[in-house]
């Protein structure tokens, strides 16, 4: 928890009460449904939490502003943002079931109202959002096929709606067909060597009817 802290320092009383009950919550749920690795478990706060955090270093969500979490797994990065921006909507959809009721089950816990979650997959999606997020989920020209006509038509943020994607490694051959990508290296925002190679990636889309 001290982790979340030293990146984000000015957490309100609940903000910090909620990120404080994760581990429990993801440790006893973990034991009945994996969704977080179990050598990952005990780094939650690093590999996960602020991991996903680090789309809030990149661009802070404005109050009324909707995001799309696909792939979401056990609720990352939806969950953390979430509890960061609590006037901003979030949608986690994943294509397994059972990790949807953990994403559930652990906002129910913590009181995060800002939350939606459904068994879901992004091609099903009706509705638009200022940014869909995710966490190397799969490859960028995939992913782009799933959302690309996702994003909401009023512009309120710094940067333009679209994409915000963490990802680690070389990414030069997967984002060759994508000359707008933008990629912000996440050691620039965290001294962590977990986060040597990771990187956002924003990517941005013009809105489509």
């Amino acid at each position: 928890m001290d982790i979340i802290l030293k990146y984000f320092p000015e957490l309100s009383e609940t903000q910090k009460a909620q990120f404080a009950q994760l581990e429990t919550v993801y440790k006893d749920w973990n034991a009945k449904i994996n969704v977080v690795s179990r050598k990952d478990i005990d780094e939650l706060y690093t590999r996960h939490v602020l991991h996903s955090l680090g789309i809030a270093k990149v661009q802070a969500f404005e109050p009324g502003s909707r995001v799309l979490d696909v792939g979401t797994g056990g609720g990352f990065p939806g969950i953390p943002l979430a509890i960061l921006f609590p006037e901003t909507e979030f949608f986690l959809i994943d294509a397994i079931g059972k990790k949807i009721k953990v994403v559930n089950e652990v906002a129910n816990a913590i009181g995060l109202e800002n939350v939606r979650a459904e068994h879901l997959r992004a091609e099903k999606v009706k509705e638009k959002f200022d940014f869909i997020v995710s966490r190397a989920v799969t490859n960028m020209p995939d992913f782009m096929k799933w959302v690309r006509k996702k994003v909401s038509k009023q512009q309120r943020h710094a940067l333009k709606n679209g994409i915000l994607y963490l990802k680690g490694g070389d990414l030069s051959e997967e984002l060759k067909d994508f000359p707008k990508a933008r990629v912000f290296d996440l050691p620039d925002y965290f001294e962590e060597e977990f986060f040597e190679t990771k990187k956002v990636v924003h990517i941005p889309l013009k809105y489509k009817p």
